[in-house]
């Protein structure tokens, strides 16, 4: 009898057969049986096997459909047959003479077809061989190779994407800081008198807080640099702080000191109630400053004119601090609270507004870098309420 352990044969045996094995030791003992009743058989009728290893090939138990090992599979002549189970030796001796008899009448009609045929070769073209199964099994790999390529290609294009989203995310935090050391500079060499190295018309502790000003923002400006470029050599999973002990509340005056201009301007009320004995948090003085950044420029954008911004911090648990910003703006819909934060996703009326739908998903994954969450909620009168907590500064 021929056979052959995991190798494609290429041969044009009348019968073919395939038996597939696995390496469970339970198994093997059947495997024997099946193999020494298969030499019995050999010396009667001649046959070619092909042995394959499920544990090597798993593809192929797929292509045959396979539900239990091991299995003996009749693939010529058509049509294919599959005996499996426990008694495979036992469903042999009721099939072999049908087996045989299947083969004869091959033989006999390729010998009929082949007298009143000129081109053999379409004989042999309709021959369906173990060699086939070559065929399969390349175009299984092929399908395989063709796969792992597309997923390559899915990883690289989402990288590319990434770094796109990296710049969008400088352009679209860095405008605030800019704008902030822009001003302080011009402020200062508008007032400053070359011939008497002083500054005219501005008083020494404003000249003093400019200077501070400029500096500060410079600095928040080199950090978000240094710090998005090492996220986009990095996976989007990554996200690095430095946290530190830091008053919320104190923070979160600042910037809205620095958006002063921008909610003035749109006659917005602003309320505040934080607490005077919010504890501190532990957390990266800079990304939360970009939280609170998007979440007041969103509020700011999307509060009509007259309307209210609140802001409010709960010292939630004995390790959780609680930081709200609210707005009476058109409100998120329920079914988009969750989606809000993806990234670029974009709510279908705001696709004019200007944006690049990444300001809440960066929030999101400051906070989360944070052990935090952030949440929206529909505020009472209308409009959204943002919630992000914040582990408590430990004493």
């Amino acid at each position: 009898m021929q056979f052959s352990q995991d190798r494609p044969i290429y041969s044009e045996a009348p019968l073919q057969l395939l038996l597939f094995v696995d390496g469970r030791p339970k198994s093997r003992q059947q495997v024997q049986r099946i193999l020494l009743y298969l030499e019995e058989l050999q010396a009667e009728y001649k046959f070619e096997l092909q042995i394959v290893d499920v544990g090597q090939k798993p593809y192929l138990a797929e292509h045959f459909k396979l539900v239990a090992t091991p299995a003996l599979i009749k693939i010529h002549p058509e049509p294919r047959q599959i005996l499996a189970g426990s008694n495979i030796t036992a469903q042999l001796k009721t099939w072999w003479t049908r087996w045989q008899a299947s083969v004869d009448a091959y033989l006999e009609l390729q010998s009929s077809f082949q007298e009143n045929t000129v081109d053999n070769s379409l004989v042999k073209g309709n021959q369906s061989t173990i060699g086939s199964l070559a065929v399969s099994e390349e175009l299984l790999h092929l399908s395989d190779e063709i796969f792992r390529l597309k997923q390559e290609k899915e990883k690289l294009t989402e990288q590319l994407q990434f770094k796109d989203r990296v710049i969008a995310m400088l352009a679209h935090d860095l405008r605030n800081p800019l704008t902030a050391a822009s001003i302080a500079i011009d402020t200062l060499q508008s007032n400053f008198n070359p011939e008497q190295g002083t500054f005219d018309r501005l008083p020494p502790k404003m000249t003093v807080h400019l200077f501070k000003q400029a500096r500060s923002q410079t600095k928040i400006i080199d950090k978000m640099i240094t710090d998005l470029l090492q996220v986009g050599r990095g996976s989007e999973k990554e996200f690095y702080i430095q946290p530190e002990k830091i008053d919320l509340g104190k923070l979160c005056s600042e910037v809205l000191e620095e958006l002063r201009d921008r909610y003035t301007a749109k006659y917005h009320t602003l309320t505040k109630d934080i607490p005077k004995d919010l504890p501190s948090v532990y957390a990266d003085p800079e990304r939360i400053r970009q939280v609170l950044m998007n979440l007041l420029d969103n509020a700011i954008k999307y509060t009509p004119e007259g309307g209210t911004i609140a802001v409010s911090g709960l010292h939630r648990t004995t390790q959780k601090v609680q930081f709200s910003i609210g707005d009476t703006g058109p409100g998120i819909p329920e079914e988009n609270r969750e989606r809000i934060f993806e990234n670029h996703f974009r709510l279908a009326r705001d696709e004019t507004t200007e944006g690049y739908g990444i300001g809440l998903c960066l929030c999101q994954r400051i906070i989360v870098a944070h052990y935090g969450q952030i949440w929206v909620d529909a505020a009472p009168e209308g409009g959204a309420w943002f919630h992000f907590t914040l582990p408590v500064y430990p004493n």
